[in-house]
This record gives structure tokens, C-alpha cells and sequence, in this order.
């Protein structure tokens, strides 16, 4: 059955009768970052403000994998299950050079997560589940259409000038975070602007509705025959939805290649047959750019407001989860005099990082996919023949690389017998543990995971022990005896040392919290 999108009913915010008392966070965008933003704080016990100037989800698709982490994000913030319920779950993806099929590749080989490689669903379905979600939380309050129509700092607070349907308001916070999304208009009252690539370059989407079984992979293809000499993606969706996203060219006009006298008969020759209904068109072009800096004083910026990207590697939606991830433990100790603000200095940094480098994997992503003539082209196809025959070539193949967990810089204590995907800056990998998961175990408050050895109480932090198993051997400690592990309260392994040291695991936490110590 498609989607129905449901109107959420306005309510009239007392600003408008009185004022309000200074609230501690406004969230300005009710998209999936925003919302996600405010059940995370809630789960630090901050309240929050959800303003949106809609009151629907979004039409159409839009973001539709959601990677492995961001199912970990959804799961603690309570929508993970249902989420995975209802999506279409994937690993595999193949590569096509016209019609023949030149690799697959599987993202997850092996056992032992909780969460799969990706599941694919619908972003309004998504924001449904989180609104859901949100609504059922006291800690977080939903004002649909209430639009911020400025925003004003001073040294202590941050005020936002709001319009409704019964008329305007002021409300004044400690901070604001604006996920409002690529055309944000906080950033743009601000007077804050991208830097980076615009690429000359278009492509169609089109959600369309089509009574078939096609398996649950991912599929993209360069220069297939039914559609010469461009680039075409295929994702299945749930309710028998396929996304189709198909390269038209820089000199593509939009308003025009948007019309279903022009998308349908491409689909026909995408599916041979006429035999399905549009849902959903648009046109995008593709940018990989950001702010410099995702902190402004007390307004911060996360998901698409801070950074945009082709959507080719699931990066965005995902990005913007991982920016939540970041955010939300710093900025709850913030609020609660735990931390001094300059602890968002450590968010700023970590998230400019992640934003580099998926600004970098969708720049290349794009180059490969959109070669100019010449060099470029002639190096595209040769490794595209090559790859066909040669598996060393596959990885050379650029269709957009999918989106993984960044791995930030740390300078937490290592040691280099323990297993590299468990290093400091990486977000802890997941295992089976005793009656259920290890990331369920993990997150909301820092975290000493202790193997194969006693760890006594530390400050601040509390103390895991599970039964070793094979598994966890495996992803934590490799060829060392045991190990002691530190867990940020956003699943991030922090430090780990080869056997107990509670005076350096307590002098890491103070760091952590930037107590000064």
C-alpha cells in the first residue's frame, strides 16, 4: 500500500499568549537528524524544542540506506527494531559495465552484528518512527509550523525570532542546532556559506511502484544499454518501491526532465515494460561542500546544514546520524556543568574530519562516474575492462564508495598487539554477549569494557566484564592475553591498554571531559 503522509496538528505555543523561560536547547528542523538529535539528548536527561515549519514528513525517498552505524544510532535511541523490521535488508552489490556484470561485493561477510550491512527504507518512514517517538518522550517537545525566521546571540544565550499560522514569538535558549537541512536558513541569517565542489553534472530520481521480485542488492551500472552512455542505480525499497536514479547531463533541464511524459519512458527501458506507477520524481545536482566550522558560538550545525555530498555512498543521512552521535554526550555535559563549552571544540573537529573525508569519497565517486573526455575517460574504461577480469582492478572501480563509520584521529593509549578494528578514534565493533548484544551494553555514559581480566572501579565510568568468547577475541584482542578498553558514552573506543591501569583509564575520562586534569 504507498504511503500516506499524515499532517501533524499545530498547537499553540504559549510564547504567544506569555513569555517563556529560557529553554536549553532548540533543534530547528524536524527531518532526521533533528529528531534523532533530540531523542539522544534525551537520553542524557537534556530537554529540547523541535521546531519545523512543516508539518509532514517528506515526499518521496530521499535518504533510503541506512548504514550499519546509523542502524546502532537508531537502535539506541529506541527505532533501530522497527526500522529493520520494516526495511529492505542488503549486503551485496554489483557492478555492471553496459550489461554485463563485472563484480559483487559483499559488506558484510561476517557473523556476529546485530545490525546488517544496510537496510534500505524510505527517509518519511524514518522520520515517522522518530516523530513517533519523540512525541512519546517528555523530554522532547514538537512544534510543527513554526517557522525561525531569525536567530540573535549574545555572550550567555542564543534568541530565535519563531512565525506561526496565529502569529510570532521569541524564545531564548543556551544553544541551537540547526538541521535544517542543505538550503538552511539559520546558516543563511547567519551569513554563512559552503566551500567546495559543484560539480556540472544531473541525475533523475524516481520512486516508482513495480509488482516484481528483484533481489535485495544494490545495482549499478556504467553505460548500460538502456540508457546510453551514462550512469543508472537501482535499490529495491519496501512497499514495492524501486529507486531509480539515472545520469543526465549537465545541459539536462530540470523542470523539463522532471515531467512523467519524460521520466516514464525512461523507466520503460530501465524495467522493459510499462507495467508500473510513478511515486516520486526529482533532479539533483551534485555538490560535495561544507561550513568550516560546524560550531558558531551557541548555534551549531549538523547533518545536511553543515555538509552536503552526492548521494552516492549513502553518505548523507548517515553522515548526519554520526554527527548526532558526536554532539549529543558533549553537549549534555555542557548543559549540566559537567563540561566547560570548549568541549565542542572536540565535536568540531572530529565532525570536519568525517566531513573531509566524505567530501573526498564522494568527489572521487563522482569524478569516476562522470569522467570528462580524454584522459579521464580512457583511464575509467580501462579499469572497468580490467576489473571484469582482474579481481586486484575491482577496488579501483568507484561507484561510490558506501558509507562506513569515520575513524578519528586519537591520542588515546594504544597498544599495537590488539586488533586494528578496534583501535582508539573507531566505534567499538559489536559482538554477542551474555543475553544479547555488546552495543547494547555500551553508550550513554563512558565505559570500561575489561577482557580476560579484573578491573576495579574507576571513577566516572562504569565496568563491563563480559565471558570472553571467540568473537570478542577476535575483534578485541587478537594476540594479547587481555585488554581494558575505554568507551566513549557515542560507542567510540576512547583508549585501551594490554591490562588494568585505573589511573590512566581515570586521567583519560578527565581529558575526555576536558576537566583539565
Amino acid at each position: 500500500m504507498p504511503h500516506t503522509r499524515r499532517p501533524f496538528p499545530f498547537m499553540r505555543p504559549p510564547g504567544l499568549d506569555l513569555p517563556e523561560n529560557r529553554h536549553g536547547v532548540l533543534i530547528v528542523g524536524a527531518g532526521p537528524v533533528g529528531l534523532a538529535m533530540a531523542l539522544e539528548l534525551a537520553n542524557h536527561d537534556v530537554s529540547s524544542i523541535v521546531l519545523d515549519d512543516n508539518n509532514v514528513v517528506s515526499a518521496g525517498s530521499r535518504a533510503i540506506c541506512w548504514s550499519k552505524r546509523s542502524l546502532e544510532i537508531l537502535d539506541r535511541i529506541g527505532v533501530g527494531e522497527r526500522c529493520l523490521r520494516k526495511g529492505v535488508t542488503w549486503k551485496v552489490g554489483r557492478t555492471y559495465c553496459r550489461d554485463e556484470e563485472v563484480f559483487s561485493f559483499d559488506l558484510l561477510p561476517e557473523d556476529g552484528h546485530k545490525m546488517p550491512a544496510f537496510v534500505n527504507l524510505q527517509q518519511y518512514y524514518v522520520e515517522e518512527y522518530l516523530i513517533e517517538a519523540a512525541r512519546e518522550n517528555p523530554l522532547v517537545e514538537m512544534r510543527f509550523r513554526n517557522r525561525v525566521s531569525g536567530v540573535v546571540q549574545s555572550r550567555d544565550c542564543v534568541r530565535a525570532e519563531i512565525e506561526t499560522p496565529e502569529g510570532n514569538y521569541r524564545l531564548e535558549a543556551d544553544y541551537l542546532i540547526a538541521c535544517d537541512g542543505a538550503r538552511s536558513s539559520i546558516r543563511e541569517s547567519m551569513g554563512l556559506d559552503f566551500a567546495g565542489e559543484l560539480f556540472e553534472e544531473r541525475f533523475l530520481i524516481a520512486d516508482v511502484e513495480l509488482k516484481t521480485e528483484m533481489p535485495s542488492e544494490r545495482r549499478f551500472w556504467f553505460e548500460p544499454t538502456f540508457h546510453s552512455g551514462q550512469s543508472a542505480l537501482l535499490h529495491k525499497q519496501p512497499d514495492n518501491i524501486y529507486r531509480i536514479d539515472l545520469q543526465l547531463g549537465w545541459g539536462a533541464n530540470p523542470r523539463r526532465e522532471s515531467r512523467p511524459e519524460n521520466v516514464i519512458p525512461r523507466i520503460e527501458r530501465v524495467v522493459g515494460h510499462s507495467d508500473f506507477r510513478l511515486d516520486w520524481v526529482s533532479v539533483y545536482t551534485f555538490q560535495c561542500r561544507r561550513l568550516r566550522d560546524f560550531v558558531h558560538g551557541r548555534v551549531i550545525f549538523a547533518g545536511d546544514s553543515a555538509h552536503i555530498v552526492s548521494p552516492f555512498g549513502a553518505r548523507g543521512g548517515n553522515s548526519g546520524l554520526q554527527d548526532v552521535d558526536a554532539l549529543g554526550w558533549r553537549l549534555a555535559a555542557v548543559l549540566r556543568s559537567r563540561s566547560p563549552r570548549n568541549i565542542l571544540e572536540d565535536f568540531d573537529a572530529e565532525r570536519t574530519f568525517a566531513a573531509d573525508e566524505n567530501l573526498l569519497n564522494s568527489s572521487r565517486a563522482t569524478k569516476f562516474m562522470t569522467p570528462t573526455d580524454g584522459i579521464e575517460r580512457l583511464l575509467r574504461d580501462q579499469v572497468l575492462a580490467l576489473a571484469a577480469k582482474a579481481p586486484f582492478a575491482r577496488a579501483w572501480v568507484n561507484s561510490g564508495r558506501l558509507s562506513v563509520p569515520c575513524v578519528y584521529p586519537s591520542e588515546g593509549a594504544d597498544d599495537g598487539t590488539m586488533p586494528a578494528l578496534s583501535r582508539p578514534g573507531s566505534v567499538a565493533p559489536d559482538a554477542p554477549v551474555e543475553n544479547g548484544w555488546l552495543l547494547n551494553r555500551l553508550g550513554g555514559r563512558m565505559v570500561v569494557l575489561a577482557l580476560g581480566c579484573e578491573m576495579p572501579r574507576v571513577d566516572g565510568a562504569n565496568v563491563f566484564a563480559p565471558r570472553v568468547t571467540d568473537m570478542l577475541r577476535h575483534r578485541y584482542l587478537g594476540i594479547a592475553t587481555s585488554a581494558v578498553y575505554l568507551i566513549r558514552p557515542d560507542q567510540v573506543i576512547a583508549a585501551r591498554w594490554p591490562y588494568p591501569d585505573p589511573a590512566s583509564v581515570e586521567k583519560t575520562i578527565s581529558r575526555l571531559w576536558r576537566l583539565g586534569k
